[in-house]
């Protein structure tokens, strides 16, 4: 996939996650826990979006970025996997933990766990939107004008 099509892709999928986040953080501003299949399948969508997404950077444009001989472009990338690389994992251990008995057993831990989670995710996407995807897209200026020239 292009660089153009892969990034474009990556912003909406931010898009998503920022909406989906929106619709979890005003669940867990209540007092009490909502239906269980509300909670399910706003927390779902969240899950496969976000699992999805990650496995994309984590597994394709990080690599790919540390691996394209532009220097600062490496150094962002190895920057961000050694900051936040270690989000996937911590989200599927949050994922885990809080299973649908937890919550009700514990909706105050729930809320806390889950703002904190949603605001490391958060903070990864701002930070990749102002630096990380601005470089990588440089990076591919040069290939599509080399292709169309």
């Amino acid at each position: 996939m292009h660089m153009v099509h892969e990034m474009r892709r990556l912003r909406a999928e931010h898009a998503a996650l920022a909406t989906l986040s929106r619709f979890l953080m005003d669940i867990v501003a209540a007092p009490a826990p909502p239906r269980p299949t509300e909670l399910a399948a706003v927390r779902g969508m969240f899950r496969d979006t976000l699992v999805r997404h990650l496995k994309c950077e984590d597994w394709v444009l990080y690599p790919r970025l540390k691996a394209s001989g532009d220097r600062e472009l490496t150094r962002l990338a190895g920057e961000f996997v050694h900051e936040m690389g270690h989000l996937a994992d911590d989200f599927v251990a949050y994922d885990a933990h809080w299973g649908e008995p937890q919550v009700a057993a514990d909706w105050p831990g729930f809320c806390r766990e889950t703002e904190a989670v949603l605001d490391a995710i958060a903070m990864r996407m701002e930070r990749e939107e102002s630096e990380l995807y601005p470089a990588a897209e440089r990076l591919g200026e040069p290939l599509r004008h080399a292709a169309h020239g």
